[in-house]
């Protein structure tokens, strides 16, 4: 660095030819003296000092703390005073002027060193921290992520353009504010008004992430959806001396999010409608096969069949009727379930009576020689149930357990009502082909069909059905299987639920 300029400002000649020949006797160099304020003002613009020394009090209209206001705003100068006067009401004139030092005559060479040197050296930092600053504020106003800051209080201290465009706050207006009153953040899905991150920050002093699915309710009302964290602002002394809050506009991830489920939504419909169309249309050929080869066997041969043939043909008829009887009211089913209009109807019913006699109806068609074995653990079993839903449920169950266990095997029926629990504990149990694990996760997906059913007939909606009826009781089903071993469903369901809700 080279020899400092130096600009004196000093009304008294002699006075200030000796603080000029100081200077150089220090190694400075003097660009001039002024006599007057406005003087000053015009060497200082001229010959662009590197320091100032001023008088404080000068003649003519304007004194040295004017002067030196005029100095540092327009030229960025530092000014250091000097004066004779050190009374209380001077120095702080003084000071709203942030001189850079203040020397009270008579002083001395080395009090004049140090004053300029400390002087020279506090507006170096003063301009690296501005230049700091600027470069800061340049760099989060170019930000495409908003951003707001605050004081140790909560009161707005910064806002960059993207956090203006995003909230409809200006900076200008929302400076000194409380920042809950600009940045308002609502839940999407409860819409309930969630707790603003700055007071979460000043409180635990950590940083804070936003929930997924969080708004912001900008000045005019309307709602942004944001993903966002807040952070404290630390002093070297590990104290809290603000927040900066960093947010960014989710609107159109939010969109594209949006469509994304819609065209999956799509695509599985789509997928759904053409397995359902053909799975429905060879699960209604088979039947249809059979009544027509029964029907055309009967015109063919007429009077000549005994009876024992015409009563098989009958039956075989009868069955296929029955087969497609269950599709439809399958269909029909899961039509009303996915049109919401499933309703769930509990009344008092004694569920151990109507296990016996379901497993009696169920018995009476079934033809296969198993037998069903039914054991109550309880004995009060009253509930508030919807016998409608619960027959879907338990002839669905026991209707597979029989189709993929051996012909003549055993069929286990278990109820348990647990009062403490408040609930009802159904449990069938097969020694049937079992459930493949990897199957076991889609067992309730409509149209899905364990891998080892084989030749078996089946349309792949009747454990669907029983999920929604569970679903309706706000109950849980569980299954347990193991090939070549058996199944075990599990329904759990309320004994006095007091819902009367429309199925999902």
């Amino acid at each position: 660095m080279g020899q400092v300029r130096i600009l004196v400002v000093e009304d008294e000649v002699i006075v200030a030819r000796t603080i000029a020949s100081q200077l150089n006797q220090l190694g400075y160099i003097v660009t001039g003296t002024a006599s007057s304020g406005k003087v000053a003002i015009t060497k200082a613009s001229e010959t662009k000092p590197e320091l100032v020394l001023m008088d404080i009090i000068l003649k003519g209209e304007m004194d040295g703390i004017t002067a030196a206001s005029h100095i540092r705003e327009q030229l960025d100068i530092p000014v250091i005073f000097l004066t004779a006067y050190a009374d209380h009401n001077t120095l702080q004139r003084a000071k709203i002027t942030q001189p850079f030092g203040y020397i009270v005559k008579p002083f001395t060479l080395q009090d004049l060193r140090i004053a300029i040197e400390i002087g020279l050296l506090k507006h170096e930092l003063e301009r690296d921290l501005r230049e700091n600053r600027d470069r800061l504020v340049t760099l989060l106003n170019s930000m495409s992520d908003a951003v707001i800051a605050t004081d140790e209080l909560g009161m707005v201290t910064f806002m960059n353009p993207a956090a203006e465009k995003i909230t409809g706050w200006q900076q200008a207006e929302a400076l000194g504010h409380d920042v809950s009153n600009i940045f308002q953040i609502v839940d999407e899905v409860t819409e309930d008004t969630l707790e603003n991150p700055v007071s979460k920050v000043l409180r635990e002093q950590e940083v804070v992430y936003l929930g997924e699915f969080t708004s912001l309710i900008t000045k005019h009302g309307t709602r942004v959806p944001i993903g966002d964290s807040a952070s404290p602002i630390m002093r070297q002394s590990q104290q809290i001396s603000g927040v900066v809050v960093v947010f960014w506009d989710l609107s159109e991830r939010r969109q594209t999010e949006l469509l994304e489920q819609a065209l999956n939504k799509e695509r599985e419909l789509n997928n759904l409608k053409s397995l359902f169309i053909s799975t429905v249309s060879h699960e209604f050929r088979n039947p249809l096969t059979v009544i027509q080869t029964a029907v055309e066997l009967i015109e063919i041969h007429g009077a000549n069949l005994t009876e024992t043939k015409k009563n098989t043909y009958l039956k075989r008829i009868k069955k296929a009727v029955q087969s497609m009887k269950q599709l439809m009211e399958g269909v029909l089913f899961m039509g009303r379930a996915e049109a919401e209009k499933l309703v769930y109807e509990p009344a008092q019913l004694n569920i151990d009576n109507f296990c016996r006699e379901l497993i009696a109806e169920f018995s009476a068609v079934a033809t296969t020689g198993h037998q069903i074995i039914f054991t109550c653990h309880s004995n009060n079993t009253d509930a508030l149930m919807d016998e409608r839903l619960l027959h879907y449920i338990f002839m669905n169950l026991l209707s597979n357990a029989v189709k993929y266990s051996p012909t003549g095997s055993n069929i286990w029926f278990n109820l348990t009502c647990d009062q403490i629990a408040g609930v009802a504990i159904f449990r069938i149990q097969d020694q049937g082909i079992g459930i493949p694990e990897e199957d076991q996760t889609r067992l309730f997906e409509s149209f899905y069909r364990a891998s080892n059913v084989q030749s078996i007939q089946g349309t792949g909606l009747g454990l669907v059905i029983v999920k929604r009826c569970v679903a309706a009781h706000d109950g849980q089903i569980n299954v347990s299987s193991q090939v070549g071993v058996g199944t075990t469903f599990t329904v759990i369901l309320p004994l006095n639920t007091e819902s009367n809700v429309s199925l999902l």
